[in-house]
């Protein structure tokens, strides 16, 4: 009772008084909940993570709702009441002897050819990466390679392929520690154009360090740009230098965003003011390495050993000690200095790169020969190449090479080689058991469901102009190959962090010692597809393994729906791409769904960082394509980081794998706040979309759409991609009218412009009519400002014998705490994917965060009646499975990474739960020795999950 008092006090009540039936709800959710954390089931003290966050934020409970919340978070006027941070950079004391330094390739989308691997130059006290696609915090992770380690990144170009991974670093970065930290970010000048588009979810502090260089838009320097380096670092350490690459292009081939520039060296085009098309190669000099003191040398030219050897070693020259007016020199006691290393990082995205690349006359300095005549200089020792094979096998880049033909070249382009090779290996782990155990919930990851490819013999380097054998010193780069700088007797390739290769096959072995009883436990889960009076006469017993105990519910006859009868096959899939929250894991990654629907297309609902990569673990390479190329819809909940910066990626691709076909641009309907990032953003890449505000598909607004259709309407243009949609007049509102929440979702704004909105709601009828469903409503949830969940709804079908058999109805809540409006609009829904941030004994924490509880996701769809509960978007606390309590899961499933649900199998759904705990029976419990300690930075989602010891 004092819990209940305490939470009281701890909450703002309204002036009115509930209905007699919520404040009994209320009352009995706090005493479940007090009870639950003193029942002797409870999970131990060690599973009941510590948090750093401690709310004083008001909290609501309404009429309607039987919860707290927390009312300025989902306003988004929530103030912690600490200072702003005042992000730093790492202040580090070099090391200008580095013992070591190496350039590592770090694999990101190797495997999936979704985004540009990056390059890490390493130094004893400082690390600089080279491009920053996405996945790579989620690489970083999975290899122990330390974020907080990172000082400067160095963008090749500034696109979504190669900075996709930029804004989740920033704001983990950001969330570090208690002060927060930051990087030092560079590219050419189109870097302002990404800055500017991230202001709308990042806080400014996170990104006062990116400096950008180069020409900008619409200026004529470019002749000199290409010709002259420009300094980036210059320390004790390394000296950093970009030369940038614009693209030529002859005049009829000019697009209305360029402008072209006279290069007098070469009589050509220079595409120079078309923002995006900039690329850099970027040259990295360490200093010379000085040769070995020599002390007989010293005392034959008369000095006592002593401070003068020291100035002699730092470059000074002495008197000597035995004749005045004598100088003698370091050349005179040192052996030869050894020319410092020099490493290029070479990104020619196209044929049009490339021949700046050639005309680029700062390069000749390094290179070791002019024709066929040695070259005095320094000397190039490694080149990276993260140009696309199709510009590799030019003749005329395959020449430039030749022309550092002492370097040694590594090929980090995309290799179809690598793409049987999972660069995420634990994740890649978890999908193959889950897929032996469940093949039908769990298919075979993409990458090793293609057919066998030869990986042991290079690829060559051919066009069908001219073939080209790869000489010696060059070779196809793998995951973490690395080329030793320092200590120089080292110098030349490493490979001995390079990870094994592992096979399925090899997984399944280990699997079968870890737990010997999944043989049975999988014959047993492929019966529950059988006919169930079969089932019964062919089941397996599994007396001897206690560990697998089916739950009671799973001998009971449900009722299923009516829109499952005679349902096919090829209706619905729902494939969960990212099922964690906040930041990517090495199991899980950020939130997205694929909503499959076969050859009617597909939708997304949610888009955080890496959903394309995802798509390519599930679909392979090739098949992902095809996803992307089907997609008619995207649908993002809320604004913040982890479900919607996989979206440029998406719109990119799509855009790029459909130029010079005719098709309709895809239509993306997210909350207002999103428009403003992706306006921001079309101005460095076309992204080939419409917008619609969330608000403007609530239901009451699609009534007013639907009869207004019944009026005149003047015929609009919807080529207008960036038209301004202003605030809807909608009146569905969340709480009940007079409400203090009522404001949230009633502000006054101006009324909706038709002329705007109206086309972008036809666009919509017709990809959701071309898409078999019958409707695509928005509704407004408790999490953030502009948060939203949505409901689809499938089209009703006709039978064989003439029965009319209703359309299935599909819910995902998005983030928020339970609200009266996410029950209402999950009503006999099918399936209601929900959030479930948080265990059941993490009530306080959730209502600060305004996520759900696993319990408190189970009965919102319980009182909604819904036929299945998928529970998604868990903490990264918990890595592998969420803590679940064992009551109330005769409807329920946990989803993961890549699971993939028909509709076809939502009966059997809930009964392969026992299994994945077989599965998983040794992580379900966490060394009391360490403790997760979570600390959250005012930017909702940002967490920094450090262990320490108890």
């Amino acid at each position: 009772m004092a819990q209940i008092l305490n939470f009281r006090n701890f909450l703002f009540l309204p002036s009115y008084k509930p209905t007699t039936h919520f404040r009994l709800r209320f009352l009995s959710t706090l005493v479940s909940s007090s009870s639950r954390r003193s029942n002797i089931n409870a999970p131990p003290l060690h599973l009941r993570r510590r948090s750093t966050t401690t709310s004083t934020t008001p909290m609501e409970v309404e009429e309607n709702s039987s919860v707290g919340f927390n009312k300025r978070r989902a306003e988004g006027t929530e103030n912690s009441g600490l200072p702003k941070k005042n992000l730093q950079l790492k202040v580090r004391k070099l090391n200008p002897i580095n013992t070591i330094s190496y350039v590592q390739v770090l694999g990101t989308g190797m495997d999936t050819q979704d985004t540009s691997p990056a390059v890490m130059l390493f130094f004893d006290k400082q690390r600089f990466i080279f491009n920053a696609g996405e996945g790579l915090q989620r690489f970083c992770t999975e290899h122990g390679i330390k974020l907080s380690k990172i000082d400067h990144i160095f963008l090749s170009r500034v696109c979504s392929e190669t900075a996709g991974g930029l804004p989740g670093l920033l704001l983990t970065l950001a969330g570090m520690g208690d002060e927060g930290m930051t990087v030092n970010v560079w590219g050419p000048s189109d870097l302002k154009y990404l800055v500017d588009a991230m202001r709308s979810f990042i806080p400014n502090a996170a990104m006062v360090h990116t400096k950008s260089f180069g020409p900008t838009f619409g200026t004529e320097s470019t002749v000199k740009s290409q010709s002259d380096p420009i300094v980036l670092v210059d320390d004790e350490v390394v000296k950093i230098s970009a030369i940038i690459l614009q693209p030529c292009q002859i005049p009829s081939q000019k697009t209305d965003h360029s402008i072209d520039i006279a290069d007098s060296l070469n009589g050509k085009k220079l595409l120079a003011a078309k923002p995006g098309d900039m690329s850099v190669v970027y040259v990295c000099e360490l200093p010379e390495i000085q040769g070995k003191f020599d002390p007989e040398k010293a005392k034959a030219l008369g000095l006592r050993p002593g401070p003068k050897y020291r100035e002699l070693q730092l470059g000074n020259s002495v008197e000597s000690d035995r004749q005045k007016n004598v100088m003698v020199h370091p050349s005179d006691v040192m052996d030869p200095s050894i020319p410092g290393p020099v490493v290029l990082v070479v990104d020619c995205p196209t044929e049009s790169h490339l021949e700046a690349l050639l005309s680029a006359k700062s390069l000749d300095t390094y290179g070791d020969q002019v024709g066929n005549l040695p070259k005095a200089g320094k000397s190039v020792s490694c080149v990276i190449h993260l140009t696309p094979e199709s510009v590799v096998c030019c003749s005329n880049y395959q020449n430039w090479m030749k022309t550092f033909s002492s370097a040694q070249h590594i090929m980090a382009g995309h290799e179809k080689k690598n793409i049987e090779v999972p660069i995420l290996k634990a994740s890649a782990r978890i999908a193959t058991r889950l897929n032996y155990l469940c093949p039908r919930f769990f298919p075979a990851p993409g990458f090793w469901s293609l057919p066998n490819q030869n990986c042991s013999k290079p690829v060559s380097l051919a066009s069908s102009e001219d073939s080209f054998s790869a000489p010696s010193n060059v070779i196809y780069a793998e995951n973490l190959l690395k080329f030793t700088l320092r200590p120089y007797v080292n110098l030349g390739l490493d490979r001995s962090c390079i990870p094994p290769k592992a096979s399925s096959s090899e997984i399944i072995d280990e699997l079968l010692l870890e737990i010997p009883e999944v043989v049975e436990a999988a014959q047993h889960v492929r019966q529950l597809w059988e006919d169930s009076s079969q089932a019964k006469e062919d089941s397996i017993p599994l007396a001897d393994h206690s560990e697998v105990i089916e739950e009671p519910w799973l001998s009971e006859d449900g009722i299923t729906p009516a829109c499952l009868e005679n349902i096919r096959r090829d209706d619905l899939e729902i494939v969960l791409l990212g099922t964690g929250s906040s930041q990517p894991s090495k199991y899980r990654n950020v939130t997205s769904i694929y909503i499959n629907l076969f050859s009617k297309g597909g939708l997304l609902l949610d888009c955080g960082e890496g959903t394309l990569g995802q798509l390519k673990r599930r679909y392979g390479v090739s098949g992902a394509d095809d996803v992307v190329r089907s997609l008619s819809c995207i649908w993002i909940s809320h604004i913040h980081a982890d479900h919607h910066t996989g979206l440029t990626r998406i719109l990119a691709l799509r855009r790029d794998l459909l130029k010079g076909v005719p098709h309709e641009p895809v239509l993306v309907v997210g909350p207002r706040m999103l428009k403003r990032y992706l306006d921001a953003y079309h101005r460095l890449e076309d992204l080939d979309m419409l917008f619609l505000d969330c608000k403007h598909t609530f239901e009451a607004s699609l009534a007013d759409f639907e009869n207004d259709l019944q009026e005149t309407v003047n015929s609009l243009d919807l080529n207008n991609n960036n038209a301004e949609i202003n605030a809807s007049k909608v009146d569905s509102t969340l709480f009940a009218r007079g409400s203090p929440m009522q404001s949230l979702w009633k502000r006054p704004g101006s009324p909706v412009d038709k002329d705007t909105v109206y086309p972008l709601l036809r666009k919509l009828k017709g990809v959701i009519q071309e898409a078999g469903l019958n409707t695509l409503i928005s509704f407004p949830v408790v999490h953030c400002s502009q948060s939203y969940g949505v409901v689809l709804e499938a089209e009703k079908r006709i039978n064989s014998v003439g029965k009319v058999i209703p359309g299935w109805k599909i819910v995902y809540s998005g983030d928020t705490r339970p609200c009266p409006e996410l029950i209402k609009a999950s009503r006999d829904a099918t399936v209601l994917i929900h959030e479930a941030t948080f265990e059941e004994g993490m009530v306080l924490e959730a209502i600060a965060r305004n996520h759900s509880t696993t319990n408190e996701a189970i009965e919102t769809g319980e009182a909604a009646n819904v036929y299945r509960i998928i529970l998604t978007h868990f903490s990264q606390r918990y890595p592998k499975i969420p803590v679940i309590n064992k009551e109330h899961m005769d409807i329920t499933c946990i989803a993961f990474d890549l699971m993939s649900i028909n509709i076809a199998d939502l009966p059997v759904l809930p009964k392969v739960l026992p299994y994945l705990k077989l599965l998983f029976r040794n992580d379900m419990t966490v060394d009391e020795s360490n403790d997760v300690v979570v600390t959250v930075d005012e930017s909702d989602d940002v967490v920094d999950v450090a262990t320490s010891a108890s």
